[in-house]
């Protein structure tokens, strides 16, 4: 009797539960087939490992912005999340009486997306690495005098300015790539222009930071590579690489994520390209079972492609690695009514403050993919890739299914 009661009550108290997802599964459904017959969609829980909705999960669609989740998680296992990007002055001269330096100076840039002017870099990145740190230690150094000229060397990448979307060249949506980047390309720190020739622009800035600290300067600023074997007379670090993928991932901001491509080659190979960049990020989510075709880092490319089901997998391994990796993708994502890419979406409801996601766009393309809390403190990962579709139209179904994925309490 006392055993036939146990089963009863056990039955009772798996039915809300079963009745909550099953509820759960079929709105989720219905939002799907809205959405057309190009979307796909994967939802697992984490807390619990269970699969809980799968819509044609397995089949690869263009991923949008979406591919900044694979860029990222491979900048956090190659650098580490305080890992950091350097820029160095180096030099073929030598120091002698009263300041006077002999020779030229070569400012070599490492891939920093943030470097550039204190008041440009303070304005959009909360500071970051800029000429005027590079001219004090210079001037600390007791250089009153170049006798030469500052040179500008990007040569740690190639000097492809774009990625294949825009047929390597510099459009609208990246500006000019260089492994020695200036407030991101822009000739003005209004950003009405590009750079034409990013390290002799580079140079020319550090030249202009010199003279404003009394430093003279005669020789024109260039653009050259530095000679191998020069001692480094100065050197400035950028963020760390989590703040970084955070500034890359709220805005969802294509230089960075095409730099940070070129940055990952750059510190495997030596020297940074697209390509390479693409190919070992790719490699990387491969190892953890989340195969992806990716051509570029930012997923400006409709040859980015990876299933809902893989790009699960690589947030589900990315969640479960230590807690600081773990950490700093997520807080890097966009949360839900909050900010970012998500500020205007999903302001009332369950999902706001307890979602956060990667959000991805091109002209008929929609994604949304990320991490959940819901009502029971249950983590939940999603993937929602929708191509063929309204952007516009497409948002309003995958909010409303992140509000039924975060309204959850059985």
């Amino acid at each position: 009797m006392r055993r036939a009661v146990l089963i009863l009550l056990a039955v009772v108290l798996l039915l809300p539960a079963e009745a909550a997802q099953a509820d759960l599964k079929s709105s989720l459904t219905r939002y799907m087939r809205l959405a057309g017959s190009q979307a796909g969609a994967y939802v697992v829980n984490l807390s619990t490992g269970e699969k809980v909705f799968a819509w044609r999960a397995g089949t690869p669609r263009i991923l949008a912005s979406n591919t900044k989740l694979f860029t990222s998680s491979a900048a956090l296992a190659r650098f580490g999340t305080e890992g950091t990007l350097g820029t160095e002055v180096l030099s073929d001269g030598r120091l002698e009486d009263e300041g006077v330096w002999r020779g030229n100076l070569y400012l070599r840039g490492g891939g920093d997306p943030t470097f550039g002017s204190s008041t440009y870099t303070r304005k959009f990145y909360g500071g970051g690495a800029t000429v005027q740190q590079l001219a004090k230690l210079i001037d600390q150094a007791g250089v009153e005098r170049v006798t030469g000229r500052v040179y500008g060397d990007e040569t740690r990448q190639d000097s492809l300015r774009g990625g294949p979307d825009s047929g390597y060249g510099a459009s609208i949506w990246v500006g000019p790539l260089s492994a020695l980047s200036f407030n991101r390309g822009f000739a003005n720190e209004g950003g009405s222009a590009f750079q034409t020739n990013p390290p002799a622009f580079a140079a020319a800035r550090l030249d202009d930071a010199l003279e404003a600290r009394g430093i003279a300067v005669p020789g024109k600023p260039a653009a050259t590579k530095a000679p191998s074997g020069l001692e480094v007379l100065a050197s400035v670090d950028s963020p760390t690489m989590a703040h970084i993928i955070k500034l890359m991932n709220k805005p969802s901001d294509n230089f960075f994520a095409e730099l940070l491509a070129k940055d990952i080659a750059m510190q495997v190979n030596g020297r940074g390209t697209t390509s390479a960049g693409a190919s070992l990020i790719a490699g990387f989510a491969r190892r953890l079972g989340s195969g992806a075709q990716l051509v570029d880092g930012s997923g400006l490319s409709r040859g980015n492609r990876a299933s809902p089901y893989r790009v699960v997998r690589l947030l589900s391994a990315m969640y479960k690695r230590d807690q600081e990796v773990s950490d700093a993708l997520v807080d890097s994502l966009p949360i839900a009514g909050r900010d970012g890419t998500l500020v205007d979406r999903m302001r009332r409801g369950a999902a706001r403050d307890h979602c956060v996601g990667k959000t991805g766009t091109l002209s008929d393309v929609s994604a949304l993919s990320g991490y959940c809390e819901d009502l029971k403190g249950d983590t939940w990962v999603y993937s929602i890739l929708m191509n063929r579709v309204s952007p516009t139209g497409a948002r309003v179904l995958q909010d409303k299914m992140l509000a039924k994925i975060a309204a959850q309490d059985l």
